[in-house]
This record gives structure tokens, C-alpha cells and sequence, in this order.
């Protein structure tokens, strides 16, 4: 009989010396495992800084060998750095949640903004993405994606919640959804900045709240009113 040619499922023979490594996919145990290596090594950055802190800290926190440290993160301390501020950046939104989520009322809108307030304000002056970032340069590729992907996010929530405040009739349809939370973020995030330079929270609750003042000055208005 002919032989059959190996489906794309058949698995490959042994490599031969010299070919090219082909990478294998990860297991969901080493998926796991680079996942605690990362949080562990945010938890350690958190605490002591970047400066202070070293490949041997974060091996002991996470109780995890050079060997091993490589092999999940071949670049090194940068690769590994990149990969904590994504996991910092995913938790900006996360500590959002669920107000973030679901902006689908007045009240749901201000129990964010106290969320994010008080987020911020227990940050204080520390900024764990831009430590981050100050270190791997924000210009470089993979550090301007974390924070462009987050951006594009974080406003992508506010619109819905802007988007879910028109159906339920409590915003006028007329009002451009994109802008707004565009507008809002950047003030959101002007007080932020503003808050780690002097300590005073006070330009971040202006900004939200005239964010949210303006979303309420374009309510709709009752009928016969």
C-alpha cells in the first residue's frame, strides 16, 4: 500500500541535530506558574521599588530557581517587567470592578468614582506602572502597547456606561458616547498625575465629578417638561 502522508495532527518526529527548536505551547501548569511568578514578583516591586529590588528578590518570593526564572522569561528582568506592568495595568481595571462594569444608573456612576478616588488616594505617590515603565522605557514597543491597550479599554468601559445610560432614557441619544468618555478619562488621568506631584486628591474628584456633571446636565428631559 502507499503510504499515507502524516495528517497536520501527527505528531512530529524527533528533531534532528541541528534543526531549529520548535517552541512548544505552554501547559496550563506552566501557564500558572508564570502567572505566580509574575504577581509575586509585582508584590515585591510594590514594596521595595524597582530600584531596590532584584532577580534574586523576586526568585525567593516566588520561591522559584534561575533556571526556572529564565525559562519563562528569556529576555530576562526587562521581559519580566513588561510582564508585571501588564499585570498592573489589568489591575487598574480589575480594582474597578464591578462599578466599572456596570454604569448603568447615577448611583452606579458615583459608587465609581468613589472607588476610583479612593483607589488613588491609597496609591498615594506611588505609581507602580510608571516605576515600571521609568525602568523599560515607555517608548519601547511592548511598554507603549500595555498602556495604549489600557487606555483603549478604560474608555471603551466609560463609553458603554455612557452608551447604557442612553438606552435606559437618562442621557439624551444625541450625545457623542466616544468623546465624552475620551474627554473624561483624560481628566481622570490629569488628576492623577496632578495628585502624585503634590499629594492632594482634590483635581481628581473636580475632574470626575465634572465629568459626571456633564453627563447629567445632558439628561433627558420629561415629557411635557
Amino acid at each position: 500500500m502507499p503510504t499515507t502522508p502524516a495528517s497536520p495532527t501527527t505528531a512530529a518526529s524527533p528533531t534532528a541535530p541541528g534543526s531549529p527548536t520548535v517552541p512548544t505551547a505552554p501547559t496550563p501548569k506552566g501557564r500558572a506558574t508564570r502567572a505566580r511568578i509574575v504577581e509575586g514578583a509585582a508584590g515585591v516591586l510594590r514594596e521595595q521599588g524597582i530600584g531596590a529590588t532584584t532577580l534574586d528578590d523576586i526568585r525567593a518570593r516566588t520561591r522559584t530557581s534561575k533556571s526556572q526564572l529564565f525559562h519563562y522569561f528569556p529576555g530576562g528582568k526587562d521581559e519580566l517587567l513588561l510582564a508585571v506592568a501588564q499585570f498592573e495595568a489589568d489591575r487598574v481595571l480589575a480594582d474597578q470592578q464591578p462599578h466599572l462594569g456596570r454604569l448603568d444608573s447615577w448611583e452606579s456612576w458615583q459608587q465609581w468614582r468613589d472607588v476610583v478616588v479612593e483607589r488613588y488616594e491609597r496609591q498615594g505617590d506611588h505609581c507602580p506602572m510608571g516605576s515600571l515603565f521609568l525602568q523599560v522605557g515607555r517608548s519601547r514597543p511592548g511598554a507603549r502597547a500595555i498602556v495604549t491597550g489600557l487606555m483603549r479599554q478604560w474608555q471603551e468601559q466609560l463609553a458603554q456606561g455612557i452608551r447604557a445610560l442612553q438606552a435606559n432614557g437618562l442621557v439624551v441619544p444625541e450625545l457623542d458616547t466616544d468623546r465624552t468618555a475620551a474627554a473624561m478619562l483624560a481628566g481622570l488621568q490629569g488628576g492623577v498625575a496632578i495628585m502624585m506631584s503634590t499629594g492632594d486628591s482634590t483635581h481628581l474628584r473636580a475632574a470626575i465629578d465634572t465629568g459626571i456633571e456633564h453627563l447629567r446636565a445632558r439628561a433627558t428631559r420629561p415629557a411635557g417638561g
